[in-house]
């Protein structure tokens, strides 16, 4: 083959080799748009803005004080929702009560909230 023949092959496989790209780069394009619908889109700084399908934002409950405490280890404690942590079911397992485990300042301070919204209404 001369130059120019394979001159000639080389900008027909450039051309087929281009298109090539260009119809797997919209595919690829086609399949990320599908995803950004289903996903939630978060911007920065947005925490709940969500995609038209997902539900509203859930509301935000206040801040629980712990009623019971570890004496093992202070700093885990439990508010007495949700599930028991395991330390206090293993300590409920060996025969111990839940009352042992109760915190003394959560039942003053919630009688000073009671004491105050009584006097407010």
């Amino acid at each position: 083959m001369q130059f120019e023949e394979l001159w000639l092959l080389h900008e027909e496989l450039t051309k087929v080799l281009s298109e090539k790209i260009v119809v797997e780069k919209r595919e690829l394009e086609d399949r990320l748009a599908k995803l950004n619908r289903v996903e939630i889109i978060r911007e920065p700084g947005d925490a709940h803005r969500t995609s038209m399908t997902d539900r509203a934002p859930r509301r935000k409950y206040p801040k629980v004080l712990p009623k019971y405490c570890n004496p093992q280890a202070p700093s885990e404690t439990w508010s007495g929702r949700g599930k028991r942590p395991r330390w206090l079911v293993a300590a409920l397992e060996t025969g111990h009560r839940l009352d042992e485990f109760k915190i003394d300042n959560v039942e003053k301070g919630a009688r000073k909230k009671q004491a105050a919204r009584g006097r407010h209404t």
